[in-house]
């Protein structure tokens, strides 16, 4: 089956849970305030005394301090730390306590998360598999049908895989027949993975067992017999949340069989920092193997035939050049996406026969980007993305249109999985004020029909959505998505504002639902959403112009879009907050330093926040795609005038900052936002609060349990609420509710 979406997407520190009476010394302030021990009163919050190293490096001939290194180390295996988080936590907790409307916030997130949410379901042989969350369950349970009608049957119930809810079902993938599921468990958020194999008709779990997978996809061969994946050799102990991942390796698993008989199908030594993922194409005669070195769409394409046996690589697409995506195959006939000679993609074919041949050009370059395809039927799904937003089409597998898809309204579509013989494939659609129901779609007769959609806790049409161009620093019309009440869109009335923001890797932001984004619109909030430069809303291009040298462009226009937001009447000075996770996180840090005046409040996600040694942990080497290497002294310069860490101003008065992170996060290592908090505490930055949250059993968003999303949003939003002016009112029962029709 394959897979592309439109939708896109991106702790407790390992499992130590301190009990307060250990974190705290029971004595109080004059203020009456619990001191915890070893801390300082700063203003009306004592802080605590964080250890200072001395440590000063040469960089290029600039001295670089360090002061905050050991908070790098595993909270799991390195007590002082342990320690740091507990009292951290003992602060912001208190403080957070104090904050008004934070149980009516967190009551309302949990009435409005409260609906029933299905994936897009996946065919194999006759059997519809797909999850559904009841509403509030921690992890969403798997299920299957035998036919589109048939009665629906429970396979896999993850909330029993542990008592916190912190263990999830990660990804997932039925053997062609439908006769077995291969699956794979996240334990606390990490990117590790185990994989497991269960027969559908009976429900039993087989011996199979497979370790230490990670950024691996699953596929079937064409029997069912067995499954490729990809995997790092098994980590030294205490390292496996901080180690750097490399010599990624394509393996073969034959049921039945112990993981040390698995047969190593493909592996680079001489390139040990690329990263291998296997595809069986269609009709289960080829092998498509797809290496990159970085987070860069830059592409090395390895074709292996699985009719004979011997199974001898051929390149089908040498270097790591463009992005190449494969959507479908017939025979020895491949078609891809790539941006080669199209930086807003177009489609191609190829064969594996004949790698020398040029690529065919089936559908141009337009002017819109193309961000995904796939073969179903015997006709292709285009969705194109215009200013942010989906559409999608229908052409032969020659490319001459055959119609457009029908999509219910302005937001986002994700899905159109299928494969080369089947027309039948669904997606999912959803918008800022739209919950994603999900569709069925006939290729062959262009038909949709329902499969599953949500009720609402709300009213969509209390609200509205509108998409407007605002100009960055250097002239550059950047879009920006704004939704709320429509009450303050008549009165034009300025009002508190959360201005969310990403600006790289690619990634594009896109209208899609949130029950804790609603739960701010609701009390009277506005939500404002950029599509910064270093996304991938406009193709290359628009990537190419957020990255390495050019990462300010994202600061500037996130700064921009700020200043146009007050300039134009829809917040007022001192009620604009700012949000951003992961490289938002790192955007929402830059520009805090940056322009601490523009903004009352900001929420800092599990951010890159020291750009100096980023490279050094678990996954962190695969983004010198978009930052630079910080070994080299040009991409230094760059990286050390941005940093969020290095570049905290003393002196100047900083707006409230809740930092977020968690324990076993090892994407961005918590590190991260350890060293950022204390140096934010540790500066003359005003009397404003600078607080951390650090989550336990959790890492950098995926499998997070829905309670822990709650708290957290909840948390998060009565902290902005206060800073911005938001009053946090009571959502009486059952107002604005409505039924989805």
């Amino acid at each position: 089956m394959r897979k592309w979406a439109l939708l896109a997407g991106l702790a407790s520190l390992a499992g130590y849970a301190v009990p307060l009476a250990q974190a705290q010394d029971k004595s109080r302030t004059a203020t009456g305030e619990i001191k915890t021990a070893g801390m300082k009163p700063m203003t009306s919050i004592a802080y605590p005394n964080t250890k200072k190293l001395d440590l000063n490096e040469d960089k290029f001939g600039e001295t670089i301090v360090d002061p905050y290194r050991w908070l790098e180390n595993d909270v799991r295996t390195d007590r002082a730390v342990e320690q740091w988080v507990a009292a951290e936590n003992a602060v912001t907790n208190h403080y957070l306590a104090t904050l008004p409307g934070r149980d009516i916030l967190k009551q309302r997130m949990q009435r409005l998360y409260n609906y029933e949410r299905y994936s897009v379901p996946r065919k194999a042989g006759n059997r519809y598999f797909y999850t559904r969350n009841s509403g509030l369950q921690n992890q969403s349970p798997l299920y299957v049908r035998d036919g589109l009608h048939g009665q629906e049957r429970l396979l896999i119930d993850p909330q029993a895989f542990s008592a916190d809810g912190a263990t999830a079902l990660a990804e997932w993938e039925a053997s062609p027949d439908g006769r077995h599921l291969l699956y794979a468990v996240q334990d606390g958020g990490s990117d590790w993975r185990t994989l497991s194999v269960l027969d559908v008709d009976t429900g039993k779990v087989l011996t199979d067992h497979i370790q230490w997978v990670k950024f691996s996809n699953l596929s079937w061969d064409k029997d069912g017999k067995g499954f490729f994946y990809s995997r790092f050799p098994e980590p030294k102990e205490g390292q496996e949340f901080q180690s750097l991942n490399q010599d990624s390796a394509i393996f073969y698993h034959r049921l039945g069989t112990d993981q040390s008989a698995d047969e190593k199908i493909y592996a680079t030594p001489k390139h040990p920092k690329w990263g291998h993922s296997a595809d069986v194409a269609d009709g289960g005669e080829w092998l498509v193997i797809t290496s990159s070195e970085g987070t860069d769409a830059r592409y090395e394409v390895t074709v292996i035939s699985l009719k004979d046996g011997k199974r001898r690589p051929q390149k089908l697409v040498r270097g790591l050049e463009n992005d190449w995506g494969l959507v479908g195959t017939i025979g020895d006939e491949m078609w891809f996406t790539t941006d080669k000679d199209a930086p807003r993609s177009r489609l191609v074919k190829l064969n594996a026969r004949h790698p020398s041949q040029k690529p065919v050009e089936i559908v141009a370059q337009r002017a819109e980007t193309l961000a995904g395809a796939s073969m179903v039927g015997n006709r292709i799904v285009l969705a194109y993305m215009r200013n942010a937003q989906s559409d999608a089409e229908l052409v032969e597998l020659d490319g001459r249109p055959a119609g457009d898809i029908a999509l219910p309204g302005l937001g986002t579509a994700a899905g159109f999985g299928g494969k080369a013989g089947d027309t039948e494939t669904f997606f999912h659609f959803s918008g800022f004020t739209t919950p994603g129901t999900i569709y069925r779609y006939d290729t062959a007769t262009r038909t949709a029909e329902v499969f599953a959609q949500p009720n609402l806790a709300f009213n969509p049409a209390d609200y509205v959505e509108e998409q407007l161009f605002y100009p960055s620093k250097d002239g550059t019309k950047v879009p920006m998505f704004i939704v709320r009440k429509k009450n303050l869109a008549t009165t034009r009335t300025a009002a508190p504002t959360l201005l969310y923001g990403y600006g790289g890797f690619n990634i594009s932001l896109t209208p899609g639902f949130s029950p804790t984004r609603l739960a701010w619109l609701e009390q009277g909030g506005v939500l404002a959403i950029a599509n910064l430069r270093g996304g991938g809303e406009y193709g290359k291009e628009w990537h190419d112009a957020g990255r390495r040298a050019n990462k300010q462009n994202v600061f500037d226009d996130f700064i921009a879009a700020g200043e146009y937001l007050i300039d134009n009447g829809y917040t007022g000075a001192g009620q604009l907050a700012i949000e951003g996770r992961s490289n938002g996180g790192l955007l929402v840090g830059a520009v805090t330093n940056q322009r601490p005046d523009l903004f009352a409040a900001a929420l800092p996600g599990v951010g890159v926040m020291d750009m100096l040694r980023f490279d050094q942990f678990t996954a962190g080497r695969y983004w010198v795609d978009d930052y630079g290497y910080p070994d080299r002294e040009e991409d230094f310069r760059i990286l050390r005038a941005y940093s969020p860490y290095h570049n905290i101003r003393n002196g100047t008065e900083y707006p409230a900052i809740l930092v977020t992170t968690a324990d076993t996060d090892d994407r961005v290592v918590p590190g991260h936002s350890f060293k950022y908090a204390a140096a934010l505490q540790a500066a003359k930055i005003g009397p404003k609060p600078h607080l951390i949250r650090i989550e336990t059993r959790a890492g950098h968003g995926s499998g997070k349990p829905t309670d822990k999303v709650i708290e957290e949003f909840a948390d998060s939003y009565a902290f902005i609420a206060k800073w911005t002016g938001l009053s946090i009112q009571p959502v009486l029962n059952g107002q604005g509710e409505a039924k989805a029709q």
